[in-house]
């Protein structure tokens, strides 16, 4: 629990007390994943976000002729979930696929709600984490769609060097719109 404890720390203006972390850690409910399990699957409601201790995921789509298109590849103190099925409680389009053996901390939408509302750090990292989610997606479809497939790898590369090292060439290129060869190139050029 303390990696949740030291994450929301980075998110707050006043470190979490032992008090409030108390309360904030018993709203999650803490669990193991093997590699190649499915955290969520097309069709699921999203029941839970998931806080990854260990380990990393990716969520993807598949689409009407069965390809994947990876949306988010996560690693420890990163969040995995739908946020559009978890808040709307509508059936995802997304599988979440547990990529290496993985713990994480599970919370409902519901205890979710009651933390947002009971806890004033817990609210104020919700605020800010949902500021810098909302960025980190326009930032996203900029790149989609104005960057070349060089200066996407590049950007990616600089800003998520972690990443690069626990995902195979396959997952990354499909993360970044091209094909895996494409990628083969940019990495011999870079």
């Amino acid at each position: 629990m303390q990696a949740l404890r030291d994450y929301l720390n980075q998110y707050v203006s006043t470190l979490i007390s032992d008090e409030d972390f108390e309360v904030i850690q018993s709203y999650f409910i803490p669990k193991k994943l093997r590699k190649k399990q499915y955290l969520l699957q097309h069709g699921e409601i999203c029941k839970y976000m998931a806080f990854i201790i260990k380990g990393a995921a990716r969520k993807f789509y598949l689409d009407e002729k069965g390809v994947e298109h990876v949306v988010d590849l996560c690693i420890e103190n990163w969040w995995a979930g739908d946020r559009e099925s978890f808040a709307m409680s509508k059936p995802t389009i997304y599988y979440i696929e547990i990529w290496e053996d993985t713990e994480v901390l599970l919370i409902s939408r519901a205890n979710a709600a009651i933390l947002e509302h009971a806890c004033k750090p817990f609210n104020e990292f919700v605020l800010k984490l949902d500021e810098r989610s909302h960025i980190a997606k326009q930032k996203r479809i900029t790149s989609a769609i104005s960057f070349t497939a060089k200066e996407r790898y590049e950007d990616f590369a600089a800003c998520y060097p972690e990443i690069l090292t626990r995902f195979p060439q396959h997952v990354i290129a499909s993360y970044l719109g091209v094909t895996k060869d494409t990628l083969s190139r940019l990495r011999r050029q870079g």
